[in-house]
């Protein structure tokens, strides 16, 4: 197995500036000030995002046809599909549940909106706008036609196919983009905080995009390692020493990364009582799994049956044991991820530069039996 050692370097400071241009917009369009506009965030944030709009509440009552179809439903909202009387645009409509909002479902509604109204990336779900009207907050999203990695990870329909390896990799690969993007190449780095299957919606081709921006933080500044913050999001997503202390850093994504791309290598949830009564905590039992290589082999979605490869899954059960590392500076950073996933995505024949994949590392041409230390 291919030694991925070399992920626990960690990025030079000047390394991440070079990620941003000196103008204060980095490399995917994006203003690097936002950071002083989500310190203080208004009533109705939308109004300081110039490129979004601000709908009003009947436009959206008419577009999602009295909020009948019903595509998706979260802690604190739930997503309908809809399509705009004027432009014919699909959307996806996220209307908060007031009742159980409080200030701190306005806190959420106000993040993400003013996140995602700064943040550009192909891999981050495109905001359109929302609506503050009275009591109520909705978020309009571009609509996400194959709907969330979960929903095609877990519990399929009769009659529905499995991801294929190839398409479970591109995934990853895409992921991987967007969480490098806001860890690297906007300054200061965003922590996702929340990712997991339900926030990875799919476009028609099933490329993914991060949604839910609503527990996203602020990554630490100057000589700062961690910022220290309530534990939220989804159980069995968090890392270790997130849960056990509440210090938020940005390799806390990478860990909650690693617990993906096990959920896209084994089909199995990150926790399950129902089907794993036994063994319900995924990353206890890949991690007793990675002891031993000769049982590597339990970790593939038995859907895949043998249409997966060989090399492809070595590389991603070594790419996970390293995420999932206890010792944060033992992670990689994303950078690197996005590295050692790249040659993983590629179809047999398929050329590389037509997923824009980065070069393939040196680490990766090596041959199958060298290591390093």
């Amino acid at each position: 197995m291919k030694c991925f050692s070399c992920f626990s370097s960690s990025k030079k400071k000047d390394e991440r500036n070079a990620a941003t241009t000196s103008a204060g917009t980095n490399t995917d369009g994006s203003s690097s000030t936002y950071a002083s506009a989500l310190s203080g965030p208004p009533e109705n944030p939308v109004e300081n995002s110039p490129l979004l709009k601000q709908f009003s509440y009947q436009e959206l009552v008419v577009a999602t046809n009295n909020f009948t179809d019903v595509i998706g439903e979260g802690g604190f909202g739930i997503v309908y599909k809809g399509i705009l009387e004027r432009t014919r645009q699909e959307i996806a409509v996220k209307k908060l549940k007031v009742n159980l909002m409080g200030e701190q479902g306005k806190n959420e509604f106000n993040a993400e909106v003013m996140f995602l109204g700064r943040l550009y990336h192909r891999n981050l779900i495109n905001l359109i706008g929302s609506c503050a009207y009275g009591e109520q907050r909705l978020i309009v999203y571009e609509f996400m036609p194959q709907g969330s990695l979960k929903d095609h990870l877990f519990d399929l329909k009769p009659g529905q196919q499995p991801l294929d390896w190839y398409t479970r990799m591109r995934i990853a690969f895409g992921v991987a983009e967007g969480l490098e993007y806001l860890h690297v190449k906007v300054e200061p780095a965003v922590i996702f905080r929340d990712l997991k299957p339900s926030n990875i919606l799919l476009d028609e081709n099933f490329n993914p995009k991060l949604s839910d921006f609503g527990l996203a933080r602020l990554g630490p500044e100057g000589d700062e390692t961690h910022v220290t913050t309530q534990v939220r999001g989804t159980h069995g997503y968090h890392a270790p020493e997130y849960l056990a202390t509440g210090r938020l850093k940005v390799k806390s994504d990478v860990y909650t990364f690693g617990v993906v791309l096990l959920e896209l290598i084994s089909g199995k949830r990150a926790i399950d009582h129902v089907k794993e009564a036994n063994d319900p905590n995924l990353v206890t039992w890949g991690k007793r799994i990675f002891k031993d290589k000769s049982n590597h082999l339990q970790l593939i979605d038995p859907l895949l049956k043998d249409n997966f490869s060989p090399h492809g899954f070595i590389g991603a059960v070594a790419l996970a044991e390293a995420c999932l590392a206890e010792d944060v500076s033992a992670r990689p950073i994303m950078t690197d991820v996005v590295m050692a996933l790249g040659p993983l995505a590629v179809r047999p024949n398929q050329n590389r530069s037509s997923m824009r994949l980065p070069p393939l590392p040196d680490e990766m041409n090596k041959p199958e039996d060298a290591s390093t230390s």
